[in-house]
């Protein structure tokens, strides 16, 4: 077995992984980074990437026809082929020889397994033994979640990496899991031509986000996508059928589909990386519990970034730790704050559903005097020009002791651009009678921050 030595070695090259390795070396320190797979990860070439680029022919077309002028020149229907041609333009094929001149620049060395622990500071990897001088970054993801349902091991089953590389359109889908991922994808297959069902087991789609969040988005995909949204449902037993697959539903209904997406979660991927070698224990989810500075365990040589951590499965929020980390490592002190300070996430439906902070309903669970100020997405100028008559609803959720946003979720046509200002707001805690001297420009619509700070009485 060969051995290697190197200051910082890297378990995963998804954009964590990539972030951490490429500042560590940036830095000057040399850097090994370990991938099994694919470098680049998830979210490039299985999730945020493949979906945006399945969503958007179905929002070009959707804006194009309400805009008189236009409207009229859109003829015809989308072409799923060409749709899924651009997606796959997006996503190089599966071919992560682009992403290889980024760590080659930086003289990040790229090693290509199963990356496990051997004891502390030690790698192994396909035959050969890395050791770290200072630290070893475990970043390594997360996977699609199943669920123990009755006979779902009986038929074939899609995952998120299934549903946005198919080369294909079903005729018909059942998507188990009304999150971002089983809404995202119920509208992306169905703006193709699949005939999709979508079942929640809570009482609304996205039941993290604000109650009207997940009833705007649910409306919209019955009407708007001919989506058969079922909530307050759970499977309870799957089998084959005539359509591919059967799904019983506990209310007495049940589904079919050519194909069945499971969306309900993820499980972190640390089940066989080493980690009793290290005295290293998950918690009952088996996600690595981190202290304010990402070190797992209080080990100084360990860390842990992005989705394995279980703190916030975003990537945004991974590509955000894997600096704080980088930064322990290289000897300037930062504490991770920004998880429970100001956590934002898109959910990129039609309606989009931004949002960042807590709801009204957590923020009073925790305890603060908050007040919620909302008004209508589309009532400002620059909404006449973008998204006309598209609706959602732009919500401030306020400490009334603090005066200062603390949580805010704007659902409409394109809302992800609103959500930026508010995580600034609530990151700097600017009081909010400040903020009603950041004047918004006529006519766009961030003069629906105007209207808010007006409800609410500045």
């Amino acid at each position: 077995m060969s051995e290697r030595e190197f200051d910082a070695i890297v378990i995963g090259a998804g954009a964590p992984g990539e972030v951490c390795a490429g500042r560590l070396a940036d830095g000057g320190l040399s850097v090994a980074i370990v991938e099994s797979h694919l470098v680049g990860g998830e979210c490039s070439f299985y999730a945020c990437m493949p979906s945006k680029a399945l969503l958007r022919p179905g929002e070009l077309l959707a804006e194009a026809r309400r805009v008189p002028g236009v409207n009229a020149a859109v003829t015809g229907e989308l072409d799923p082929q060409a749709a899924l041609g651009r997606r796959d333009e997006v996503i190089h094929d599966l071919d992560d020889s682009v992403m290889l001149p980024w760590l080659e620049e930086r003289g990040i060395e790229l090693f290509r397994g199963e990356g496990r622990l051997d004891g502390e500071r030690r790698v192994l990897v396909d035959g050969q033994a890395l050791t770290a001088r200072k630290a070893v970054v475990v970043a390594n993801g997360s996977g699609a979640a199943m669920p123990p349902i009755d006979g779902l091991d009986s038929v074939r089953t899609w995952n998120n990496r299934d549903a946005t590389t198919s080369k294909r359109v079903p005729a018909s889908m059942v998507v188990l899991g009304g999150g971002p991922v089983g809404s995202e994808l119920a509208q992306a297959w169905a703006t193709l031509g699949t005939e999709v069902a979508l079942i929640e087991g809570e009482e609304r789609l996205l039941p993290r986000e604000e109650p009207f969040a997940g009833e705007q988005v649910a409306a919209s995909l019955r009407d708007n996508y001919g989506v058969d949204v079922r909530t307050g449902v759970l499977a309870e037993r799957i089998s084959p059928a005539a359509a591919g697959v059967a799904v019983a539903l506990d209310d007495g209904g049940s589904v079919e589909g050519e194909e069945l997406l499971v969306a309900i979660g993820r499980v972190p991927r640390t089940s066989a990386i080493g980690l009793e070698s290290a005295g290293v224990e998950t918690d009952e989810r088996g996600f690595l519990e981190t202290d304010e500075h990402l070190r797992v365990g209080g080990r100084g040589w360990l860390y842990a970034v992005g989705d394995v951590n279980g703190r916030a499965l975003f990537t945004h929020m991974g590509k955000y730790q894997a600096w704080v980390a980088a930064e322990n490592i290289l000897g300037r002190t930062v504490v991770a704050s920004a998880e429970a300070d100001a956590l934002p996430r898109v959910t990129f439906t039609d309606p989009q559903v931004a949002a960042v902070g807590p709801t009204l309903a957590q923020a009073e669970e925790a305890g603060i005097d908050a007040r919620a100020v909302d008004v209508p997405t589309d009532g400002t100028a620059g909404a006449s020009f973008q998204g006309k008559n598209t609706g959602g609803t732009s919500r401030l959720v306020i400490d009334e002791n603090k005066k200062a946003i603390v949580g805010a979720t704007f659902t409409g046509f394109e809302t992800a651009d609103f959500l930026h200002a508010a995580t600034i707001a609530i990151s700097g805690e600017v009081p909010i009678d400040r903020l009603r001297h950041a004047v918004a420009a006529y006519p766009t619509r961030s003069e629906i921050w105007l209207k808010l700070l007006e409800a609410y009485g500045l």
